[in-house]
């Protein structure tokens, strides 16, 4: 039975070696990202976006995943970014966090170069909630207040109530305190959503993003998502990805992006009255049902 044991530990120490190797390899790369010494650290911010001739490409890649992109999002506005898959919506987005920098062109903050920002100092203003919400194996309370360790049990409620979350959490046996299971097992897609939508209401950014929030979802979700998203974007930058163009008529801005490129901007009455233009074209796609 020893040699047993000591048999399945030499597994396990050599299983665990390689997971070791690869923690260690990761410690030693160096960002890309140079965090400027005594960068700014605003007190409070417009959340007024401007991208000026901004070139990228991914490593390794020859083609351009943004081509000369010169756009601008206003303040207090919800901006929306559409257009067919691999087009550079959610690339633009990673520029507005700093996760890349432009290899041509500036990328302005309230008038100011993104780089001359602390890299804490602005994130710190911005929310995002992702296509796939990272649920951790705690309590739905847990969950929520990830974004604002400190916060009361009220706060959070408050923001669940936002969300839309509330509903659900109430029906659960042990309501706030239900455990949610490894990477929210227990949640549907729409809960999980509502949860990073009460995360992001918590965090109260100045820049909030949502990536895909209502994607592969069914209707009945995607209008409790919707109407949770309309009830927080007031006095907030809001940036949408969306591939169904439904989540974004209301939006006061519409970006289209096509091979990195924008193709053309507007509200969706404009776009939609635009004869020949990509975005008439993929409404009327998607009225036909032809794409989601």
């Amino acid at each position: 039975i020893s040699l047993f044991r000591i048999s399945r530990l030499y597994d396990r120490i050599m299983e665990s070696a390689e997971a070791v190797d690869r923690l260690y390899f990761l410690s030693l790369e160096e960002s890309d990202i140079v965090n400027m010494e005594n960068g700014l650290k605003p007190k409070s911010l417009r959340g007024e976006i401007e991208f000026k001739g901004v070139d990228f490409s991914y490593k390794g890649s020859k083609l351009k995943a943004l081509d000369n992109v010169n756009l601008k999002i206003q303040s207090d506005c919800v901006t929306a970014l559409v257009g067919p898959s691999g087009g550079g919506k959610t690339t633009v987005v990673r520029m507005i966090y700093r996760h890349y920098d432009s290899t041509k062109g500036q990328i302005l903050l309230d008038g100011k170069d993104i780089k001359e920002y602390d890299i804490q100092g602005f994130r710190k203003f911005m929310a995002i909630v992702p296509q796939d919400v990272e649920i951790f194996s705690a309590s739905i309370r847990d969950n929520i207040c990830y974004a604002k360790p400190n916060a009361t049990f009220q706060e959070i409620q408050a923001a669940a109530r936002i969300a839309n979350a509330e509903e659900f959490i109430a029906q659960l046996e042990k309501g706030y305190d239900t455990m949610t299971g490894e990477r929210g097992i227990k949640l549907s897609g729409g809960q999980r959503q509502r949860i990073g939508i009460a995360r992001a209401v918590l965090a109260n950014p100045k820049i909030l993003i949502f990536d895909e929030a209502t994607s592969n979802l069914d209707s009945q979700s995607e209008r409790l998502i919707q109407d949770a998203m309309d009830k927080i974007t007031k006095n907030r930058t809001v940036i949408l990805i969306a591939h169904r163009l439904s989540t974004i008529r209301k939006a006061d801005k519409i970006i289209v992006l096509e091979k990195g490129k924008v193709i053309e901007s507007g509200s969706h009455h404009e776009l939609a009255k635009s004869d020949g233009g990509l975005y008439q074209k993929l409404l009327r796609l998607q009225e036909m049902g032809d794409v989601d």
